[in-house]
């Protein structure tokens, strides 16, 4: 699962790197949890568009969101077929940017804060999918949650789930509402598309309400990550006809 993840590249980079025409001027965040706002990359009329989301997906169906539970991942197991999830996973696929995300390690009663990153420090992106929920009084709130698969090497030692990272060269496809729904579930398998490392980093981050540089040190002074090598060798999706199969279920 992923509960708290970062954003801190500066707006120039997140720009170039998504691809978009919007200048907006988003903090860097160290220490994202779920119901705040978050960075989305969405696709309107073939162009790539940066928006604000409440990092929380509440479908349109819902009439009281507090009778709807909090739902901030969704599970590639079931995300193209319950019907919570299904129109969007249709026409309202998305990017959440992150350049970081955290798990926790469980012992006993004792919990270990740990950092995924790449291991230069740079973007990546996990897919979402999004939804407009429109209240009673007719206002209307954009809704995010990123989807989540098996963890791989280093991050199942952490945990048995993490955040899909999808591959820059798959980005436009899972955009692109015209992409079949199985050839979009396709391009989640493998999960972990890009290499990651781990480090682990202060208590500090376990409080929410600490958000900056702080939350990323490491627990101890000259300890090494757990080196992106771990991780096997990422393979790109390649378009086939019909393509994968693959079911869905809920969030972790």
């Amino acid at each position: 699962m992923c509960g708290r993840y970062a954003i801190k590249t500066i707006p120039e980079v997140m720009q170039a790197a998504f691809g978009y025409e919007d200048r907006p001027n988003f903090p860097p965040r160290y220490n994202i949890a779920p119901t705040q706002p978050v960075p989305v990359v969405t696709i309107d009329q073939g162009k790539r568009r940066f928006v604000l989301m409440r990092w929380g997906f509440i479908p349109g169906w819902v009439k009281d969101p507090k009778d709807f539970p909090l739902v901030f991942n969704i599970r590639t197991e079931g995300a193209r077929e319950k019907p919570s999830f299904r129109a969007a996973f249709l026409r309202r696929r998305a990017l959440m940017p992150a350049d970081a995300f955290y798990e926790w390690k469980t012992e006993g009663k004792a919990k270990t804060p740990f950092m995924a990153r790449k291991p230069d420090g740079g973007i990546f992106a996990f897919p979402a999918l999004w939804e407009t929920w429109t209240s009673p009084d007719g206002s209307e709130i954009d809704t995010v949650a990123l989807i989540t698969g098996p963890s791989a090497q280093p991050l199942s030692a952490i945990h048995h789930r993490a955040p899909v990272v999808l591959d820059p060269a798959n980005w436009n496809e899972w955009l692109d509402p015209s992409t079949p729904p199985e050839r979009a579930e396709a391009l989640l398998s493998p999960p972990l598309q890009v290499a990651m490392e781990l480090v682990q980093v202060s208590p500090a981050l376990n409080r929410v309400s600490n958000d900056g540089p702080e939350v990323q040190a490491p627990a101890a002074p000259g300890l090494e990550p757990i080196p992106a090598s771990a991780v096997p060798v990422r393979r790109s999706v390649r378009r086939t006809p019909g393509g994968a199969g693959g079911q869905g279920s809920l969030f972790d």
